[in-house]
């Protein structure tokens, strides 16, 4: 063992008896809330993000393939056709190689790289805007809602577990569905359940058209802004509505397996299977206002673990000079026995690393057990309406943390490397006197 090292020990040992042990305590305690507030805050905020952004994905999917003719707005009624090359076979494609440039001593090289997943699903879809007569008998209001026209290919994974009541759209080959399936919000405006029906207003062409649907489920997302615009129906009716033939939709939706390779498997599919007269569009890039909010939380994320870093860095300097200065004779015996600076300092710090260590230890006990507590009892609520979740999301992983711990630990030390000068200001003959 270093000479700086079993010195250390010794000190801390002893230092167990000594009138500091309550401010060293205090800087334990320091670090394990920064560390545990840290973890809370990283956990908290991926979740955030992760959740919102697959309930997103999971309404709209991860890609649309539009006509290239129309606005990128996802209201647009332009009908593309079916029948195409890549449909149903994109989701057949795995993973996808590509070149990237990298800078490798100044200059720039091209390496080939696969993406992490592939494509799972496709499916068709169309959109029609309507008007529905909300309110009671006497006092009805007239809002828009928008109909999602869907077919037999629709991926019912992420809608299934949103359904409260009723159950999922029924398609049959033989015949158009007249059922809808609506969101809890849409039928608290309609005071309607599942198995009553109402009747959709529809404007096209200078015609007035109307259509009464049977509801079979109620949903909820938590995305209140869609919630309250948005129904599924069958395809065929807004198809039929539009006076757009069978093989016809309003586009494409494409779910990926990796948020990872969303921009690269865009440009895969634009530039590698899609006709000219088609279009290819990642949801983050129709809807940014939306994933520019969600990535704000990386500042608030950033804010918080540098407010923490610097309580934990104030404490420990207090807690090293204090330590310094009560152990003046030891460092003036050790001066006059030929011990550098140096030595002596790395003891302080040798000490100080083992403070923060242990702060570490109970900051991860305590920030991981909160948030697997959390996860496990969903105990922090959230606002559903402004949060478009109803508990606090947790998202722990591993690197993450282990980032935080040996970052924490880094940052501390070598801001501790400052105050540790104090050592090289004491004078051996005037220390031993000092008692």
């Amino acid at each position: 063992m270093k000479f700086e090292a079993y010195i250390a020990r010794r000190v801390a040992a002893s230092g167990q008896q000594s009138f500091s042990r309550l401010i060293l305590r205090i800087a334990v305690v320091a670090v394990a809330l920064s560390v545990a507030v840290m973890i809370c805050a990283n956990a908290l905020i991926a979740g955030f993000k992760n959740e919102i952004s697959s309930k997103i994905f999971g309404f709209w999917g991860h890609i649309h393939i539009t006509d290239t003719d129309i606005n990128r707005s996802l209201l647009e009624a332009y009908p593309i056709r079916k029948d195409q090359e890549f449909y149903p076979y994109l989701d057949t494609i795995r993973q996808v190689q590509y070149m990237v440039e990298e800078n490798w001593f100044g200059q720039r090289v091209e390496r080939v790289r696969r993406t992490k997943g592939g494509i799972r699903h496709i499916q068709v879809f169309a959109i029609k805007p309507g008007i529905i007569e909300a309110g009671k008998k006497g006092d009805k209001d007239i809002e828009g809602i928008i109909l999602k026209g869907v077919g037999q290919d629709f991926d019912w994974e992420f809608m299934g577990q949103y359904i409260k009541r009723g159950r999922r759209l029924n398609m049959p080959d033989s015949a158009m569905s007249r059922e809808i399936l609506i969101s809890q919000q849409t039928a608290n405006r309609l005071q309607v359940d599942t198995g009553d029906s109402f009747i959709v207003h529809f404007v096209e062409k200078g015609e007035q058209l109307q259509r009464r649907f049977h509801v079979c489920g109620v949903y909820r997302t938590g995305l209140e802004e869609y919630d309250r615009k948005f129904a599924l129906v069958d395809i065929r009716q807004i198809q039929r509505l539009l006076g757009w033939e069978e093989g016809q939709a309003s586009g494409f939706e494409v779910f990926i397996d990796d948020i990872g390779d969303l921009e690269t498997l865009t440009e895969y599919i634009y530039f590698e299977q899609l006709p000219t007269d088609l279009y290819a569009e990642s949801i983050r890039d129709k809807m940014p206002e939306i994933f520019d909010w969600l990535d704000l939380q990386d500042i608030n994320e950033v804010v918080i673990l540098g407010l923490m870093v610097i309580v934990a860095i104030i404490n420990m300097v207090t807690a090293l000079m204090i330590l310094i200065l009560e152990r003046t004779n030891m460092i003036g015996i050790l001066k006059a026995l030929g011990s550098a600076n140096w030595s002596i300092r790395k003891i302080f710090l040798y000490y100080a690393a083992y403070i923060v260590a242990l702060g570490l230890f109970w900051g991860n006990l305590i920030g991981i057990g909160l948030c697997l507590l959390q996860d496990r009892f969903e105990f922090i609520r959230l606002s559903e309406e402004n949060y478009y979740l109803s508990t606090a999301p947790i998202a722990l992983h591993f690197w993450p943390i282990f980032l935080l711990n040996l970052g924490t630990l880094a940052i501390t030390l070598l801001f501790l490397v400052i105050p540790s000068y104090l050592v090289t200001r004491i004078s051996p003959v005037k220390a031993i006197r000092f008692k």
